[in-house]
């Protein structure tokens, strides 16, 4: 059986999420709804759907989502039983009619690749339900560290609610608790996988809502997200479990570059960070490019 976890907390699309699962072909699925204290009950709205799919709703008493978003994530998935394949989606987003039915028929072909991370062709849509992209399929067996460097060039793009993982892959890891999330389900199929293979379904396509009502579309917390764009890349840069290319490794040094620059974090330990990555690398150019752009910065104390 597969768990369908949804963090919920804003009712303005949630009937087209729940009319997503109520529509699938393919009815193997539970979901579980953890409403975050929202003040937006959906019970109204779930009695319509009694009956259509299998579902379970509990309300926390707390709102822990405001506080930390994966935490959050992971008091859901705490609402599940012992399904051993899991998707976290979001309270806005639609699934195509055959996800699921294309999960069963493709996981095994999955499993005999060894690979325990599933995701789908997507798209991003606006509040109306337009479409805002075209449909991003992706080869059907990819090294995730591949596949996010294709990310971070503007090449393809990624959201949690795509993704199929397996329970035992998240018990080992977990999620990185990034402020607002942001980076920490890249992060996690990174470590889900230990830098290995993802498997896509391109027959079926998740549709990820960009609006003013969730994070992504919000222009007002930038700042956060960019000091959780800095972690993240502070840690793919010097953990060494993390098998991205040479050239890769690069681009994301430069990029912690600019942010510890726009950031005023310019300390001796974040310029050495950077510069022990390309001396060790052998990337002397490279290293005294980054120190050029670094010169007219000023070093801080901590």
């Amino acid at each position: 059986m597969l768990a369908i976890v949804i963090p919920y907390y804003k009712l303005v699309f949630f009937e087209k999420t729940l009319n997503s699962l109520s529509g699938q072909t393919d009815k193997r699925f539970k979901v579980y709804i953890g409403d975050d204290a929202s003040p937006e009950s959906p019970m109204a709205l779930l009695k319509t759907y009694e009956g259509k799919f299998d579902f379970q709703y509990h309300k926390f008493e707390t709102n822990l989502g405001g506080k930390s978003l994966t935490k959050q994530w992971d008091r859901c998935i705490a609402l599940t039983k012992d399904e051993p394949w899991m998707m976290i989606l979001g309270d806005d987003d639609v699934l195509g009619e055959n996800v699921v039915e294309m999960f069963y028929r493709k996981k095994d072909k999955a499993l005999d690749q060894g690979i325990n991370l599933i995701r789908y062709a997507s798209k991003n849509i606006d509040a109306e339900g337009k479409d805002l992209s075209k449909v991003y399929q992706h080869p059907e067996i990819e090294k995730t560290t591949d596949s996010y460097f294709k990310h971070f060039s503007w090449e393809s793009r990624s959201s949690l609610s795509e993704y199929i993982f397996q329970r035992k892959s998240y018990e080992t890891h977990g999620f990185t608790d990034f402020p607002l999330a942001w980076h920490a389900d890249d992060k996690a199929w990174l470590d889900f996988t230990d830098s290995g293979n993802v498997f896509t379904i391109n027959d079926a396509v998740v549709s990820f809502r960009l609006s003013p009502e969730n994070i992504s579309g919000q222009r007002d917390n930038e700042a956060i997200k960019n000091t959780s764009r800095r972690l993240f890349f502070k840690d793919i840069i010097s953990d060494k479990k993390y098998t991205f290319t040479n050239a890769q490794k690069n681009a994301f040094l430069f990029e912690y570059g600019v942010l510890i620059k726009e950031q005023n974090l310019m300390t001796a330990g974040n310029i050495w960070l950077v510069l022990r990555g390309f001396l060790k690398m052998g990337h002397f150019y490279d290293g005294m490019r980054f120190l050029r752009r670094m010169y007219r910065g000023k070093f801080l104390e901590k």
